[in-house]
C-alpha cells in the first residue's frame, strides 16, 4: 500500500451562515417583547439608527415585497442621490413653551403584599418592641401568605419571649387579605371561616383530619370518620373549596405583568377573513438625517467615511431583516387561516391537524421557518387571542377519514363533562364510547391524558352527593 501526500482540487458546496444572515433568523424567532428589546439595544449601539416618530415611510425604509439583499452601499452617493440639505435634521432642544410632564408619562409601583401588611402594622396598638417583631414576621412572609419561620426561630432572631411572637402572630392574622399569617394550609382555612363565622367543629374536624380526604373527593369516608351524612359533608366540602389557599397571591410579586399583545390580527369579512399584521409591535426604524448629513462632509476623513458606511450598512440590513419577519409572520398567520378555516367558521371543536411541513410546503420555505414563525407570535380572531402554535397540533383520523386535532378533541371531551350528571360522571371508556359514536376513535388512555391536560379530575373526583 501506497502511503504519501497529493495536493488535489476538490470542488464542494458549503453553506455558510454570515453574521447578517444569523441576526435575520434571530429576528424572525424574537417574541414582539424581545424584538423590541433588541432594536433599543441596537438603536443605542448604531448612531446611524433612530425610531421613526412620524411613521410614514422615507427612502431608506424598506417594503416587504422583496427580500433583504445582500447588498452594502456606500453612504456617500446614496446622499448625493438623495440631495440632502443641511437642514434637513434638527437635533432635540428643550423648551419652556413645551408641555410639562405630566404624571399619566410615569407608572405607579404596585403594592406587594409586604407594602400591604406594613401599612396595617404600623396602625396596630403595639409597643416599640412589638412592632418590630411585626416587621421581622412580615419579612418571613412569602408571596403566598404563609409564614415561614418558627416562632422559636423569630423569637431567638429579635431575642424576645415567644409569647410575644405568638401575640404579634394573632395580630397579624386579623390583618386583610383574610387567612394571612398562617403557617399551614390548615390555619389558614381555620382563619378563613372564624373570620366569616362559618366555623363549626364539624368544619373544624375535616379540615385538620381529613384534608387530603376533601382533593381527593373522598367523601364517604369522611362520612364515615366523622359520623356525617354524605350530603352534609359535600355541603361543607363546597364551602371549603370556595376559600382561598394561598391568600397573598392576589398581590404583585414585584415584577411586572406582561400583557399579550397580538402580531397579527383576523377580522371576519363579507368575502371570508381579512389577515392584517399589528404594526404596533414592529418598531420602525429610519437612517438618522443628522448623520446623513455628517457623510455628506466626510470625504476627507477616511475612517469616519469607513465608520459611517459600516453603520450605514448594518442599520439597512436590520431594517430590512425586521420588514422581512413582518412578511414571513403575515405570510405563516395567512397560511393557518386557510389551512383552519372551518375552525374560524365553527368553533374549536373543528380545527384539524396541523403540521409545520403543510405550512412550509404552502409557502415555499423551510420547516424551520415556519417554527421561528410561531414561536411567541399571537394571532387575535373573533373568538380571542390565540397563540399561533395552538393552531398546530397533532391529532387523530376521524371516521370521515379527516384529521381532526388533539385541540379539537379536548373540546369534545369538555363539552361531555360540562353535560354530565354530578352523580353519577362519566367515566374514561364511557368517554371513549360516546367520542366512538361521534366518529372519533380513541383510547381510553388518551382520553385520561387529555383530560388531565385540561386539569379534569378523574371521575371518582367529580363525583357529587
Amino acid at each position: 500500500m501506497k502511503m504519501g501526500y497529493d495536493l488535489t482540487i476538490e470542488q464542494s458546496q458549503k453553506l455558510t451562515m454570515t453574521p447578517e444572515l444569523i441576526q435575520a433568523i434571530q429576528i424572525l424567532q424574537y417574541n414582539s417583547q424581545e424584538l423590541d428589546e433588541f432594536v433599543q439595544a441596537e438603536v443605542m449601539e448604531n448612531p446611524i439608527l433612530e425610531y421613526n416618530l412620524d411613521l410614514p415611510k422615507t427612502e431608506f425604509q424598506v417594503s416587504i415585497e422583496g427580500k433583504a439583499e445582500e447588498k452594502e452601499f456606500d453612504l456617500r452617493e446614496k446622499i448625493k442621490e438623495a440631495e440632502y440639505d443641511d437642514i434637513s435634521y434638527k437635533q432635540w432642544e428643550y423648551s419652556k413653551d413645551r408641555e410639562e410632564t405630566s404624571f399619566e408619562q410615569f407608572v405607579s409601583k404596585e403594592e406587594t403584599l409586604e407594602d400591604y401588611l406594613y401599612s396595617q402594622l404600623i396602625f396596630s396598638d403595639l409597643s416599640e418592641i412589638e412592632t418590630k417583631v411585626g416587621k421581622y414576621i412580615i419579612e418571613t412572609i412569602d408571596e403566598n401568605g404563609y409564614i415561614t419561620a418558627t416562632d422559636e426561630y423569630i423569637a431567638g432572631k429579635c431575642n424576645v419571649d415567644i409569647k410575644i411572637v405568638n401575640k404579634v402572630i394573632k395580630l397579624i392574622q386579623s390583618f386583610e387579605p383574610v387567612g394571612v399569617g398562617a403557617r399551614t394550609l390548615e390555619e389558614c382555612l381555620l382563619i378563613q371561616l372564624m373570620a366569616n363565622n362559618q366555623l363549626t367543629l364539624e368544619l373544624e374536624k375535616i379540615i385538620l383530619e381529613h384534608l387530603s380526604d376533601v382533593g381527593e373527593n373522598k367523601l364517604t369516608k369522611i362520612a364515615k370518620s366523622t359520623e356525617l351524612p354524605v350530603t352534609k359533608v359535600q355541603q361543607a366540602v363546597d364551602l371549603i373549596k370556595t376559600l382561598e389557599p394561598k391568600p397573598g397571591r392576589q398581590f404583585s410579586t414585584g415584577e411586572t405583568i406582561k400583557y399579550i399583545i397580538p402580531d397579527v390580527i383576523v377580522e371576519k369579512t363579507e368575502d371570508g377573513y381579512q389577515v392584517m399584521t399589528n404594526d404596533g409591535t414592529v418598531p420602525h426604524l429610519i437612517v438618522s438625517p443628522y448623520y446623513l448629513s455628517l457623510a455628506k462632509t466626510s470625504d476627507d476623513d477616511e475612517e469616519l467615511t469607513k465608520y459611517l458606511n459600516s453603520k450605514y450598512n448594518s442599520a439597512l440590513w436590520l431594517i430590512k431583516s425586521i420588514d422581512q419577519r413582518k412578511h414571513t409572520i403575515y405570510s405563516v398567520a395567512s397560511s393557518v387561516v386557510k389551512h383552519q378555516r372551518e375552525f374560524f367558521d365553527l368553533g374549536k371543536k373543528y380545527m384539524k391537524t396541523l403540521t409545520l411541513r403543510e405550512v412550509a410546503e404552502d409557502l415555499g420555505i423551510h420547516e424551520s421557518t415556519v417554527s421561528r414563525s410561531i414561536n411567541g407570535k399571537y394571532m387575535q380572531t373573533p373568538m380571542g387571542v390565540f397563540e399561533l402554535k395552538y393552531f398546530f397540533s397533532a391529532g387523530v383520523v376521524s371516521s370521515e377519514g379527516e384529521g381532526m386535532s388533539s385541540n379539537s378533541i379536548k373540546t369534545f371531551i369538555k363539552e361531555i363533562v360540562s353535560s354530565e350528571d354530578p352523580k353519577k360522571p362519566y367515566s374514561d371508556q364511557e368517554m371513549v364510547e360516546i367520542l366512538g359514536e361521534k366518529g372519533i376513535n380513541i383510547s381510553r388512555r388518551t382520553v385520561a391524558k387529555y383530560r388531565e391536560d385540561m386539569n379534569i379530575a378523574s371521575s371518582p373526583k367529580r363525583k357529587r352527593y
